[in-house]
């Protein structure tokens, strides 16, 4: 048995009862872990593998040809091994990535667009994924809101120009007795994130008792984990636990790509009154917009790294 939930979500596309049934399901894994994979999700299992393909192209082409479109200005394009730093009791993350997005004409802290490599059939197939894992995480947000009580659509103003990034990761195998891992402890920082890993497994997940869980690779699910926004929004019901990822194979890559799927940048971020009522009106975190959040938390993870 796994030890994180697997969450069908067919019955959420068909029937308002499905719907109910599905969100309540989604509701006990947020106030456990707030990490469930997601099966039956509508995404065909070709433009995943896709994705993979062009992702194991892009880091075994030389090194050249991977930093000819590392990140400038912001934070979209590649970023090279220790150049992030998620846990800062730790040394720097032992991987590499390639970041994109998409503004929809949204106001955008990144002054630099898209970097994209000279790879035939990379963009597009980043793009023909993008968009409809753009649906999915919609969807999962309305059904978070009726989890909670709220009205389906409480969080649409926010996602429909979301500040969502596509990240591509590879993990080199870990030396023996390396100090770093791929990705130390840390929680995600804005709403929810969509993970498709490949088969070589590594993430773990820490539970509400300070027990790390394996986070074992299910064949044609997604794994979903709610990131500090749904805790503020929230007010800490949902949780945005901490996640680390280690690569121990020895002689093999670990891929893995991730959608962060985030509110526009100048969306308020509040506790939901319904949230605040059950905590007899206080409130556990102060106001801010998605924006100043992700930006602070995206400096702090590269003050100490080394690229």
């Amino acid at each position: 048995m796994e030890a994180l939930p697997v969450i069908d979500l067919a019955p959420s596309f068909a029937t308002d009862a499905g719907r109910s049934a599905v969100a309540a399901q989604i509701g006990t894994a947020a106030r456990d872990t707030g990490f469930f994979y997601v099966a039956n999700h509508g995404i065909a299992p070709a433009l995943v593998s896709g994705v993979f393909a062009q992702a194991e192209h892009f880091f075994d082409q030389p090194l050249a040809g991977r930093v000819a479109v590392a990140k400038r200005a912001g934070f979209r394009g590649y970023e090279g091994l220790e150049a992030q730093q998620l846990d800062r009791n730790a040394p720097p993350d032992l991987k590499e990535s390639f970041n994109m997005a998409h503004d929809f004409g949204a106001p955008t802290p990144d002054p630099i667009g898209n970097l994209w490599p000279a790879l035939p059939g990379f963009r597009e197939a980043l793009d023909a994924y993008y968009l409809p894992m753009l649906d999915l995480g919609r969807h999962l947000m309305r059904l978070l809101a009726r989890s909670l009580g709220e009205p389906d659509d409480r969080f649409d103003d926010a996602f429909r120009a979301p500040s969502a990034s596509l990240r591509l990761l590879r993990y080199p195998p870990q030396p023996a007795g390396a100090p770093q891992l791929g990705a130390g402890a840390h929680t995600d920082w804005g709403a929810i994130t969509l993970l498709a890993q490949d088969d070589a497994g590594g993430l773990e997940v820490e539970d509400a008792h300070g027990t790390w869980l394996r986070a074992t690779p299910v064949p044609n699910t997604f794994v979903v984990n709610l990131g500090d926004m749904i805790a503020r929004w929230t007010n800490g019901a949902y949780h945005s636990n901490p996640h680390r990822v280690a690569n121990v194979h020895a002689g093999r890559n670990r891929h893995s790509i991730v959608l962060f799927f985030n509110p526009a940048y100048y969306t308020p971020v509040a506790c939901l009154p319904t949230c605040l009522a059950a905590a007899g009106g206080r409130a556990k975190y102060p106001e801010c917009t998605a924006g100043e959040h992700i930006a602070q938390r995206y400096r702090e993870s590269r003050q100490h790294a080394t690229a």
